[in-house]
């Protein structure tokens, strides 16, 4: 690949992160990621997305593989999702706060409105709160979202995809938008 499209991508992974924690859709955790080709793909610094700078590089990571050294251990859920899915160009790790709210009572947001019907019928759940830090489980995540544009994790946040970093990110935005619809839809006593 080109350096100047490598560089691209590095540009590109590293507003999607400052975009995120902008948005305040990550904290100290979360990282997103840009597919470079069938191999490999670029995930952001691994350090809270708000303090991310101007010119930081991300890592360059396999598709299949050990992860490089000082590499996030949850960015083995990219590498399965990539593995499995060559539509899926751009994925975002996320901690939405109505999703995770929801989550926690094992819910996700079914599709009520526009937003949510970017996951109709509504987004898988995860079950379970534990870090993925194991191919294993990882695998098994990715196998849980299937085709689905997003999952939900629960209590721990959320992951989105899409055929670019950029999209991945309207994802997560539209995921968020859609929970806030269930959660007043819950208040207002359906379901």
């Amino acid at each position: 690949m080109p350096e100047d499209d490598h560089q691209d991508i590095q540009i590109r992974v590293r507003k999607a992160a400052r975009a995120l924690a902008g948005a305040g859709l990550v904290h100290a955790y979360g990282h997103c990621s840009q597919r470079i080709d069938d191999k490999s793909f670029l995930v952001c610094a691994p350090k809270p997305m708000r303090l991310i700078a101007p010119g930081e590089a991300g890592d360059v990571v396999p598709i299949a593989g050990a992860l490089p050294d000082g590499v996030l251990g949850e960015v083995r859920c990219h590498q399965q999702i990539y593995r499995r899915r060559s539509d899926v160009n751009g994925i975002c790790r996320t901690f939405l706060r109505d999703v995770m709210t929801l989550s926690t009572m094992r819910l996700t947001s079914r599709a009520r409105h526009g937003f949510g019907s970017y996951f109709a019928p509504a987004p898988p759940l995860w079950d379970d709160a534990s870090l993925l830090r194991s191919d294993e489980a990882a695998g098994r995540l990715a196998e849980t979202l299937g085709d689905a544009r997003a999952i939900v994790m629960r209590g721990n946040g959320a992951i989105t995809t899409g055929a670019s970093v950029e999209e991945s990110i309207v994802m997560a935005f539209f995921l968020e938008e859609a929970a806030k619809t269930e959660l007043a839809v819950l208040a207002a006593g359906d379901r």
